[in-house]
């Protein structure tokens, strides 16, 4: 049998879930898959997912570190940065840049300092 990976699957950590859920949910237009806490005392793990896209966000001390930076491929560069700054989010409105190595990107910084580039390849006309 050949071996195939099928998906990769960030840890973030946060540190706010009200905060998280003001970013993740209600301005990158997330969804809340599932969350989980061993009780009522103990950090969150939840999953947040949109599109082909899912996260993990905890507030566990040994998942991830803050300002990590991952970069996530998408078509509709355009599009999504019309969907946010529709929603006039008082703390980030990312523009598009151009790089040299034939990408569009749109960067955004969550509460707890974690870098997301939304990247859209340029095709050659």
């Amino acid at each position: 049998m050949a071996i195939r990976f099928e998906s990769m699957v960030p840890t973030l950590r946060i540190f706010s879930v009200e905060k998280a859920r003001e970013f993740y949910i209600d301005y990158l237009g997330f969804s809340v898959d599932f969350e989980h806490r061993f009780d009522d005392n103990a950090p969150l793990l939840m999953q947040v997912s949109r599109g082909g896209l899912v996260l993990f966000l905890s507030e566990h001390h040994g998942d991830g570190s803050p300002g990590v930076h991952i970069t996530v491929y998408v078509t509709g560069l355009d599009e999504l940065h019309a969907e946010l700054a529709a929603k006039h989010y008082r703390y980030m409105r990312p523009g598009i840049e151009t790089m040299p190595w034939n990408v569009r990107v749109m960067g955004v910084v969550d509460p707890f300092g974690n870098r997301i580039f939304f990247t859209e390849r340029i095709v050659a006309s």
